[in-house]
């Protein structure tokens, strides 16, 4: 016996926000109907289904929006596309780093 797969809502719609919704966006709106479906801010009982949705759709969203490609840094190329790495030293101190504090002249007279 084996158990039948139900697709998953789009967690745009579920949500209610654009498909081009920002991080903050999808947090209000997260937020907003959580406030509204949660059963602690509520004297009737709400539908604990529709509340499960709400929150395994905006996980789903949180977690895309984390592993989305981040842009490509600015890497120096050379004028085939190879990509030519770049170290960068912060130099040495010649002095050592010594930090004084306050001068307590009254223990020692």
């Amino acid at each position: 016996m084996s158990a039948r797969r139900v697709p998953s809502p789009d967690p745009y719609r579920v949500l209610g926000v654009p498909r081009d919704a920002t991080p903050s966006q999808i947090r209000a709106a997260y937020r907003a109907l959580l406030l509204a479906l949660h059963p602690d801010t509520h004297v009737e009982p709400t539908d604990p289904a529709l509340l499960a949705e709400v929150v395994a759709a905006h996980a789903q969203l949180r977690d895309a929006s984390r592993h989305e490609p981040a842009a490509p840094a600015s890497t120096p190329q050379a004028a085939s596309g190879v990509h030519i790495p770049v170290r960068v030293r912060r130099p040495r101190r010649q002095e050592p780093d010594i930090r004084v504090g306050p001068v307590r002249t009254h223990l020692n007279r």
